[in-house]
């Protein structure tokens, strides 16, 4: 099997519900996200998709939704006041925001909807809040 493999860079608040350290605060990171994606096979050039692809769809997803926002789980006890001063900065999503679970949101919900009419699939995502702490969501 080949792959391709293309990150993308953005910045992004969050904060971890129940998290017995620091990370139950509001705080943030510069993200790297690493995109995983396969084809059945190359295309006519001997490529599993041209690198363009997945920067204008899902490096494009995360500038248009994540990047410079502030990521809070729908059941956080502080949304209703931060929604009050934050506004449209604020993604409310349906998971506590780790970059577990924010991996697998990307291949599961994000990454099929993105590519779609593209004949590659993302299979994996890496999520690097630091450059020494990630978290990779592949699929089965």
């Amino acid at each position: 099997m080949i792959v391709v493999e293309r990150y993308h860079d953005i910045s992004c608040g969050h904060r971890v519900v129940g998290h017995e350290g620091k990370c139950r605060f509001l705080h943030g990171h510069n993200y790297r996200i690493h995109f995983t994606v396969v084809a059945d096979r190359l295309d006519s050039i001997g490529r599993v998709v041209d690198f363009s692809v997945i920067k204008s769809t899902l490096c494009q997803w995360l500038e248009d939704h994540f990047d410079h926002k502030f990521l809070i789980w729908e059941k956080d006890e502080l949304l209703p006041q931060l929604n009050e001063i934050a506004g449209n900065s604020l993604v409310i999503v349906p998971f506590n925001p780790t970059a577990e679970h924010i991996a697998r949101y990307l291949v599961e919900d994000i990454g099929p909807a993105a590519l779609e009419g593209h004949p590659v699939k993302l299979v994996a995502c890496r999520v690097e809040e630091t450059a020494k702490c990630s978290a990779t969501y592949t699929l089965e």
